[in-house]
């Protein structure tokens, strides 16, 4: 059986730089650019900055830099041009005049010069009558600037608004959910007194002009759709697919928010240190089943690649799911165990050298990371965890910081273990993990009776400072047998013993 022909979507994103980017704009940016990769079409990324009080200086890079990061690279967009531009709002302000002067000379839309405080004093009053229908009263509709100036709540600078008929549609189609109803919208405005398009506007008028097919957004808009399609029909554009997408969640069930919630932050998953191709994955199962086996099982690690080829809108499901980070940590983990040790390795000091944890990396410190992340890598979640866990690798002997919990644990007999540990490892040649392993295990174990467990404990403290570290002989072998046996030494002396 064949798959069906599909056109060649286009698809957009289109993040306000007022800030750090919010995950949703990843979560949006995944399922427009699978559909657009599914159909063999483009996947387009425009700078919604209308809102001039709400920018952000250096949000607008963030959002390029997030996006290229998490593998969400983009067709056409400011930083990378295309045949659709300018592709920010505030460079295309001549575009969307001539579309609100025709909605004035149709009918579908008026002037309106209600002061701020006239709008204020409206929404209380209706507030507090508990009003079935709310909104704008329709002052100003059929009024000159002289007529209504001779009336209270009068300002200057009027914006513009649509003119909502009575017998608005309210049902749409939507590719996720099926035929929608939404509530009825009140005359919203599309021009501002500052002369800049309100979001219903440019959106509508955008997507029209930069050929998009397929609209993707969150459940949040389905209230707003039907003065979209108004605009659309009245405007005489071509209709798009919506697909309205589930609102990401709290544990609560709460709208995940960068107020409340960390996560809700897009850099933050880079500050600490999750894999992209894992989050990507993570933000596919939040709203699309995991791929089912022959034999009837669920699998959840999904390649971008195999999502996309199965890609469907009907399987979305419309619940809004709950962002646990539990569940991206396991996942988190699942990648970082399956990467090669020498990509491991540049990940975690690609790691380090972003969050600004290392100023640099010489080729000794890279060769000794690469070392030594087989020995951190299965008790690792994110890449973040691997430097504390290695850092008593690259500490000097003397500086190397011993635990005083960890040395006061240590039983009494812990000096004739070190001595008779020194003494094991000055005798080798070999400096390597098995044969370090042989020789402790024969004079400790053999030669003192020890228990491995005791054995090796006040070993493990000398060369790693803590009860816990990574596998103690491969340890002994990254640091070689001068420093291993210096730091032995140093314990010793700590404890009150000596090297005879």
């Amino acid at each position: 059986m064949t798959e069906p022909a599909f056109a060649p979507a286009r698809t957009r994103v289109a993040p306000s730089p007022t800030g750090d980017p919010h995950v949703g704009t990843a979560y949006m940016a995944l399922f427009d650019l699978a559909w657009a990769r599914k159909t063999g079409g483009a996947f387009v990324l425009r700078i919604e900055d209308t809102d001039r009080a709400r920018l952000v200086e250096g949000s607008e890079q963030q959002i390029f830099d997030s996006l290229k990061w998490l593998g969400l690279g983009y067709d056409e967009g400011p930083d990378v041009g295309g045949e659709h531009g300018p592709y920010r709002q505030s460079e295309r302000l001549e575009t969307y005049r001539p579309f609100v002067d025709q909605l004035l000379a149709d009918g579908h839309a008026y002037y309106c010069w209600c002061s701020s405080e006239r709008l204020a004093e409206l929404r209380a009053e209706q507030q507090a009558s508990k009003q079935s229908v709310t909104g704008y009263d329709r002052r100003c509709l059929g009024l000159t600037r002289e007529q209504r100036a001779e009336l209270p709540g009068f300002s200057e600078a009027p914006v513009v608004r649509m003119l909502v008929p009575d017998d608005i549609e309210l049902d749409f189609d939507d590719i996720i959910r099926g035929r929608v109803r939404a509530p009825r919208p009140d005359d919203q405005v599309i021009l501002k007194a500052d002369g800049f398009p309100t979001y219903h506007l440019a959106v509508v008028v955008d997507d029209h002009l930069m050929g998009i097919t397929t609209v993707v957004r969150g459940e949040e808009w389905i209230s707003s759709t039907p003065k979209h399609v108004l605009l659309y029909r009245w405007l005489g554009f071509e209709m798009p697919q919506f697909a309205h997408m589930p609102l990401l969640r709290n544990e609560n069930k709460s709208k995940i928010s960068k107020r409340k919630n960390p996560a809700a932050r897009l850099l933050w998953f880079r500050e600490q240190g999750y894999l992209p191709e894992a989050l990507r994955n993570f933000l596919q199962l939040l709203a699309y089943p995991p791929v089912v086996e022959d034999d009837g099982s669920e699998r959840e690690v999904v390649s971008f690649e195999e999502f996309i080829e199965g890609f469907d809108w009907t399987r979305i499901n419309t619940v809004g799911p709950i962002f646990d980070v539990k569940k991206l940590d396991w996942l988190n983990g699942l990648y970082i165990r399956n990467l090669p040790t020498d990509e491991l390795a540049e990940r975690i000091i690609e790691h380090q050298l972003h969050t600004g944890a290392w100023a640099e990396v010489d080729d000794a410190t890279r060769e000794l990371v690469r070392r030594a992340t087989p020995l951190v890598s299965q008790r690792m979640t994110l890449l973040g965890d691997a430097a504390p866990a290695m850092a008593f690798l690259m500490s000097p002997d003397d500086d190397l910081v011993l635990d005083e919990a960890a040395v006061a644990s240590l039983n009494d007999d812990a000096t004739q273990v070190l001595e008779a540990g020194i003494a094991a490892l000055e005798g080798l040649d070999d400096f390597t993990a098995e044969p370090i392993q042989a020789a402790l295990r024969a004079a400790l174990v053999e030669g003192l009776g020890q228990k491995p467990k005791f054995a090796f404990a006040p070993l493990r403290v000398g060369v790693s400072g803590a009860k816990v570290s990574p596998p103690l002989f491969e340890s002994m072998e990254i640091l070689g047998k001068d420093s291993t046996v210096a730091r032995l030494r140093r314990l010793l002396a700590t404890l009150g013993g000596g090297a005879g």
